[in-house]
């Protein structure tokens, strides 16, 4: 196992407990709009896995079967935490579905990039950019499991 998969899956655990301590216990009388806000303002912040993309924010050699799918499909689940925030706030009736089609894509969008990550040897290479599967990815996956929760358990017509 090398380190950056021992970095990304410790820091889930952190993330993990953190939720499990702070959130899971409010999901219940918290309006779910109250819980999806922070979470897609987190994840509109996705437009930095453009990073793979940017020379000198990683290092030569970086797999480009790695590095333009993470980048894109980041910014691709930037752009749909908007709309979601965005359909939320304006209590839209398609505001479920805008926050399924962000849950869905964001979370198949990371597990992709941490399979290619793996399958192209992209560690060595992350230069800068290892930040975000160390700290960022942990973050961004364990905020999809929640939102995951509040769509399946916790949503109701009037998400305020």
């Amino acid at each position: 196992m090398n380190i950056l998969t021992i970095n990304l899956v410790f820091s889930t655990v952190v993330f993990w407990i953190a939720a499990k301590l702070y959130v899971f216990p409010k999901l219940p009388e918290v309006p779910a709009r109250t819980i999806l806000v922070p979470i897609f303002l987190l994840h509109a912040f996705r437009h930095l896995g453009l990073m793979f993309l940017a020379p000198g924010a990683t290092y030569p050699g970086l797999d480009k079967e790695f590095a333009y799918p993470a980048a894109y499909g980041d910014l691709a689940a930037a752009v749909l935490a908007l709309l979601a925030l965005w359909a939320v706030e304006k209590n839209w009736r398609s505001a479920r579905v805008l926050v399924w089609v962000f849950a869905l894509e964001g979370t198949i969008d990371l597990m992709n990039a941490i399979t290619q990550a793996q399958l192209h040897g992209a560690a060595p290479f992350m230069g800068a950019a290892y930040w975000i599967p160390a700290f960022w990815v942990p973050a961004l996956l364990v905020t999809h499991y929640i939102t995951f929760v509040v769509l399946i358990k916790h949503w109701n017509h009037a998400t305020s």
